[in-house]
């Protein structure tokens, strides 16, 4: 007689195999990593194979195991499609929504499109996850996640919204007071620059454009820092100018906080797009947050 396992054995397979940490994938599937081990465990005794090669640093899957992903994922895409539409006669979707995006995003998303999300769907959960780096969203278990379109990787389907955006050169007025604004980015040699350090460790160049020239500079600066909304106190509490998303510093600018400089240097470009992978059918959560993110930040 052939051996089904359960779905939620399955489940916990495919997690696993996504994520190739028994950490990431409890904390996804919210359950101890001892639990998860144990689910493993059971389901090659019950198949009698074993699906991943497991050392004390990594865990991958074994030549059965990615064989049993490539035959299952169609079938659980499948499930969720039906189970996805069987929620949503039922009274709207339920479950958790992870979205990843840098922390003036989910500031943005916060103000305009979360309570509005949540009234509408009460049965769903919404996780934000804010940092500055790029993660692989698939990898780290994220259902979408936001970057700048030139940003977004090529394999993701991506939804535009709010329309143009631009990075910034700003300052505080006290700074300016001391210290004339510059009229072009050379002129960013004789000033304190708040100098912004990548994920990477390398720090991030100044990128200025007219129409008839675009420009790439590491400018000087005495302070670095590995976020942006640190960049923007820094900036306000008068220690510099810092080159940053004008999302990010907008409250600031808007309170007379900060000033820009260099305006001219800073035209707009591609906006923001909320990106997830492309599927056959768009969990009934996602689409809706979809739907109100169209609706408050229309692209335009």
């Amino acid at each position: 007689m052939t051996v089904v396992p359960p779905l939620s054995d399955l489940t916990a397979f495919a997690t696993l195999a996504r994520h190739c940490s028994f950490s990431r994938a409890a904390d996804e599937l919210g359950v101890s990593r001892s639990a998860l081990s144990h689910t493993v465990r059971v389901l090659e005794e019950r198949l009698e194979m074993r699906l991943f090669h497991r050392t004390t640093r990594s865990v991958s899957l074994t030549e059965q195991g990615a064989e049993l992903l490539a035959r299952v994922k169609p079938v659980m895409g499948d499930l969720e499609t039906i189970f996805d539409d069987l929620a949503e006669r039922q009274g709207g979707p339920s479950g958790l929504l992870r979205i990843n995006a840098s922390e003036s995003v989910v500031r943005l998303l916060m103000q305009h499109v979360v309570p509005t999300f949540l009234q509408r769907h009460p049965r769903m959960q919404l996780d934000l996850s804010s940092e500055g780096r790029f993660v692989d969203i698939v990898a780290q278990g994220f259902d979408a996640g936001v970057r700048f379109r030139d940003a977004v990787p090529l394999d993701m389907i991506a939804v535009p919204f709010g329309g143009p955006e631009r990075f910034v050169a700003v300052a505080s007025p006290d700074y300016l007071a001391t210290h004339p604004a510059p009229v072009e980015p050379a002129a960013l040699a004789h000033h304190r620059c708040i100098r912004h350090r990548m994920p990477s460790g390398a720090a991030y160049s100044w990128e200025f454009e007219t129409e008839d020239e675009r420009l790439s500079i590491d400018v000087p600066g005495v302070l670095t820092l590995d976020h942006v909304g640190l960049m923007v106190e820094a900036a306000a509490s008068g220690m510099g100018i810092a080159y940053v998303p004008e999302i990010a510093a907008r409250a600031a600018l808007g309170n007379g906080q900060l000033e820009l400089v260099l305006e001219q240097w800073c035209p707009a470009g591609p906006g923001l797009c909320l990106y997830y992978p492309g599927r056959r059918h768009l969990p009934a959560g996602l689409r809706g947050f979809i739907d109100v993110l169209r609706e408050t930040l229309p692209n335009g």
